[in-house]
């Protein structure tokens, strides 16, 4: 299967960015090319860092900031911050007792609802306060001629894209369809893993240990929310994939601001 054509299926996927793709692709294509979201998000985090370069050489460190969120925004249309609405609406109105539902069919029946209820509203702007702080504070920093003075920026949409793959590989899919039905049955498992382990080791010998925080943040976030869709749906869904990559983005944003 033709590696580059998995890139741009994740890439048509995840960003607005333009893709040549001419066809639809297969079920097992859209599961294969999940291998390809670690380098998505490596080429969000590059795209960011120019322009975050851009930005700090012009602007004062909170408009630049703002700015460098928008454009984060844009490149990936709000996809997950739409996840992480819908996720937060599920979670928390799913408390409540409905007569003739359990918890778990409530809270699938919720993140379906296109409505976005005060759950969704509160988590989407905290989640976006917390990166425009975290951001305005990086780009704050003095320049000191660094090569990796925008890592973190790197960092953060390369580890919540990369740990997509251990929630699909250690989950169930909850729903019987869809496009996260597909990706969840057609992901190469030992690729998958083998892919994991290359892309932490990697980090970890570029960063050194700058890498521990948000590595450790991560993980703890991984862990956290993985915990949470088992209590609350008995797996995942594309929303919960989403909400994990926008919480995972900020975990490590803020992490970063401790070396």
């Amino acid at each position: 299967m033709n590696p580059v054509r998995l890139f741009f299926i994740a890439l048509q996927f995840l960003t607005r960015l333009p893709s040549p793709l001419r066809r639809l692709p297969s079920e097992v294509e859209i599961g294969r090319a999940v291998l390809c979201y670690p380098l998505v998000g490596l080429l969000i985090g590059s795209l960011l860092a120019g322009m975050a370069w851009l930005l700090a050489a012009h602007l004062p460190h909170l408009p630049a900031a703002a700015l460098l969120l928008a454009f984060w925004i844009w490149l990936y249309g709000g996809l997950h911050l739409d996840a992480l609405a819908d996720s937060a609406d599920a979670w928390g109105g799913a408390v409540g007792q409905v007569q003739g539902q359990s918890r778990r069919e409530r809270a699938l029946a919720i993140m379906k609802d296109p409505n976005c209820g005060p759950f969704g509203v509160v988590a989407v702007v905290i989640l976006l306060l917390l990166k425009f702080a975290a951001l305005a504070s990086l780009l704050d920093r003095p320049a000191d001629g660094r090569a990796f003075d925008f890592l973190p920026l790197i960092l953060a949409p390369l580890l919540g894209r990369t740990l997509l793959l251990p929630l699909f590989m250690t989950m169930d899919y909850v729903r019987p369809q869809g496009l996260g039905s597909a990706m969840h049955a057609h992901l190469p498992r030992p690729a998958a893993w083998l892919l994991l382990a290359a892309i932490i080791l990697l980090v970890a010998l570029l960063c050194g240990p700058r890498a521990l925080a948000p590595l450790l943040a991560a993980a703890g976030v991984f862990l956290l929310l993985r915990r949470l869709m088992l209590r609350q749906i008995g797996g995942m869904t594309g929303d919960t994939a989403g909400a994990l990559v926008e919480v995972v983005e900020a975990a490590v944003l803020l992490a970063c601001l401790w070396y």
